[in-house]
């Protein structure tokens, strides 16, 4: 019995210290982010693939992420439609530099495999698009980090401020643009320069 308790507490020790490296490396790179990081702000996500991941592992490089909902008739597809004029404006190569996270406010309905629905109904490039759900405490977590207002309706609708925010590879905030019906020529200004420059 000692020899088996000797062989499981070997065991234990080598497994701590694989996992306080673990810990060190992931509280390490959390502490590189700048303090105006949105992505200091952890929280799961399941996306249109089924694939878990969370808030702040997002895709290095440029990136534009704001919240919908898959029901929304009028104002969300102009959102999908805003981003996609965005992305036509960029030349071939930095248009690979940029990639888009949209996370559903409606968790309650947007099932990873409503979101693949919604993500084929729009036409949007799977490789570079994300569409997310997260817990409802958690999409308000999200919503007022990115300063996005909304509210549910009794009839399960949402009033929602629509916006596109640019980040750059560390989570902060380069631009951002309520204007959707027509291409912003700020925003879209700082999207080329941030892809010009993005780590691929």
């Amino acid at each position: 019995m000692k020899r088996a308790l000797f062989i499981r507490l070997a065991g234990l020790a080598t497994w701590v210290p694989a996992w306080l490296a673990a810990h060190a490396a992931a509280n390490a790179a959390q502490a590189d982010l700048p303090g105006n990081s949105v992505y200091q702000l952890k929280v799961p996500l399941v996306d249109q693939d089924t694939h878990k991941t969370r808030w702040d592992e997002a895709p290095k490089g440029a990136r534009i992420v704001s919240m919908f909902y898959s029901n929304c008739e009028f104002v969300c597809p102009m959102l999908f439609e805003a981003i996609k004029i965005v992305e036509a404006g960029l030349p071939a190569e930095s248009r690979q530099r940029l990639s888009v996270g949209l996370v559903s406010l409606d968790p309650q309905r947007d099932s990873p495999a409503v979101l693949k629905k919604t993500a084929s109904q729009r036409s949007v490039d799977e490789a570079r698009w994300r569409l997310y759900r997260a817990d409802a405490a958690d999409v308000r977590k999200l919503a007022a980090t990115l300063g996005i207002q909304y509210r549910q309706l009794s009839g399960g609708e949402f009033n929602h401020s629509t916006v596109l925010i640019l980040l750059d590879s560390q989570g902060r905030i380069v631009a951002r643009t309520e204007k959707i019906s027509a291409v912003d020529p700020a925003f879209m200004k700082a999207v080329v320069a941030l892809t010009a420059a993005a780590p691929m």
